[in-house]
């Protein structure tokens, strides 16, 4: 086969490549499945295949934002608290980096710290390089994530997140009409 033949070959078979990595992402911001595989703080993983099949939220924040950081966690807290019950799996989803290198450093014993002092008892997950973040069409931290049972994102991203907000701003009063939905839907 000729050098020019091999050349050709070659680019196809990258133009194809390219191609279905970009109809995977497209059939993902479509309405696919998010696939993940997210460390937890004690060494464990949770996978989107352990999860399937259930009503999820993950709550993507930092300890690294103050009040915000706080705000966060209790409000994830309280949103576990009423809907763990009807078998919802709350996650948060950490996006400090476990690059000593990084100014957003956080080592996995500081994040359970973090989640301790804040009241936190849900699984605390790393995403230090926000890839998954990214996917999930969020744009601001903190961010809420819906996933239905299928494993598809459920509805845009609940941005932003007021530290002393109102009873209706309350993250569970915000997000009880949608997991509602997402639970009666099987």
């Amino acid at each position: 086969m000729s050098l020019n033949k091999r050349r050709s070959l070659a680019a196809l078979a990258l133009a194809l490549l390219v191609s279905l990595s970009g109809a995977a992402l497209a059939a993902q911001a479509a309405g696919g499945p998010l696939d993940f595989k997210l460390r937890t703080t004690d060494g464990g993983e949770i996978t989107s295949e352990m999860v399937r099949g259930d009503v999820v939220v993950l709550a993507f924040g930092s300890s690294l934002l103050g009040p915000l950081s706080k705000a966060q966690a209790q409000g994830v807290q309280e949103l576990a608290d009423h809907f763990g019950p009807q078998n919802v799996r709350v996650y948060w989803v950490c996006t400090d980096s476990d690059s000593p290198k990084s100014k957003t450093y956080a080592t996995d014993e500081q994040l359970r710290s973090f989640a301790h002092k804040n009241g936190l008892k849900v699984a605390v997950l790393r995403d230090p390089d926000g890839a998954i973040f990214k996917r999930t069409g969020a744009d601001q931290l903190p961010a809420v994530v819906l996933l239905d049972r299928r494993g598809e994102i459920s509805g845009a991203p609940v941005g932003g997140l007021d530290p002393n907000p109102d009873p209706s701003r309350k993250l569970v009063n915000v997000l009880s009409e949608r997991l509602n939905k997402l639970l009666g839907a099987q």
